[in-house]
């Protein structure tokens, strides 16, 4: 139960980082599946910082930068140019797919994946008092700095939305553009910058997963937890403590698809879709709902 437990907690850290940046896009009213792509993208361009400097935060300060500038192009694409969203985050999710792929085997010379002894995966952070106390430090203790980073940023997430005067703009912004522009907010200025950070956060997102996890990278390895990061702003109503639950929720299913395959009785596969199902579902309730929304109007 403490491993179940453990595990869920290493599982939902990728989700709940992605779902975060998915959050704060959905609060500014940009539709955003992009972070699949992003996520792929922070994967790669941290073990190749890694690689090519030697220090896993060089590797995530990488990743950071080239992953926003990646999420900067996709937000100019559909703010300023109007571009339909879904369309153009399917073009990045497959840019994605195509640049980490013909990087790996233009710097690496392998196509499958990546390994190396040069490569330093993130260091495991035992908390002080806590590792201590049974029971709770084996839940609560010794996990990647990513992990309580992403605990960190929910908090300031649901500080910044709901106390401060640029979170309520930020949610004016995504609630009524047109009432946010009459108030002077520079509406388009607030999309594209969110956007951007929520690159940051996919980048952050995209390392936990290639030097959290462990220390290397394969192909296509984000396996769709973009779109659950999204499926998770859309089951937490995009608020920060409700996405967090959800994360924790796909993070579970996650965890449970690694350990069915331990036993014969519950064929993995079966787990391991559940995921993806749900997301499926949310997708169609989020269209229904903003239908319905429309009709109203």
């Amino acid at each position: 139960m403490l491993d179940l437990l453990a595990g869920t907690i290493r599982t939902a850290t990728p989700i709940l980082l992605a779902a975060l940046g998915g959050l704060i896009c959905e609060r500014v009213g940009v539709f955003n599946i992009a972070l699949e792509g992003l996520m792929l993208f922070g994967a790669f361009f941290g073990i190749w910082g890694v690689w090519l400097v030697g220090s896993p935060w060089a590797g995530a300060g990488i990743a950071i930068v080239l992953t926003s500038i990646l999420a900067f192009i996709f937000a100019v694409l559909v703010v300023k140019f109007h571009s339909d969203p879904t369309i153009t985050a399917l073009g990045i999710n497959m840019l994605a797919e195509g640049v980490t792929t013909f990087s790996m085997k233009l710097v690496f010379g392998d196509q499958g994946s990546i390994h190396s002894s040069q490569i330093v995966g993130l260091p495991k952070i035992d908390l002080p008092l806590i590792d201590n106390i049974p029971i709770l430090g084996d839940i609560l203790s010794g996990y990647t700095p990513m992990v309580y980073l992403s605990w960190i940023l929910v908090a300031l997430c649901a500080f910044f939305l709901y106390r401060t005067s640029a979170g309520v703009n930020l949610r004016m912004v995504g609630e009524n553009p047109r009432a946010a522009a009459t108030a002077g907010i520079a509406v388009e200025r607030y999309q594209i910058l969110v956007v951007t950070i929520s690159g940051i956060f996919c980048a952050l997102a995209g390392t936990h997963l290639s030097m959290g996890y462990v220390t290397m990278f394969t192909e296509n390895m984000t396996s769709g937890r973009g779109f659950i990061a999204y499926t998770a702003v859309v089951f937490g109503k995009a608020d920060p403590v409700m996405v967090l639950v959800a994360s924790l929720v796909f993070g579970t299913a996650e965890s449970l698809s690694y350990r069915a395959q331990q036993f014969g009785s519950i064929p993995s596969p079966i787990i391991m879709m559940m995921p993806y199902l749900i997301t499926i579902v949310a997708l169609l309730l989020r269209r229904e709902r903003r239908r319905k929304a429309a009709v109203q109007a």
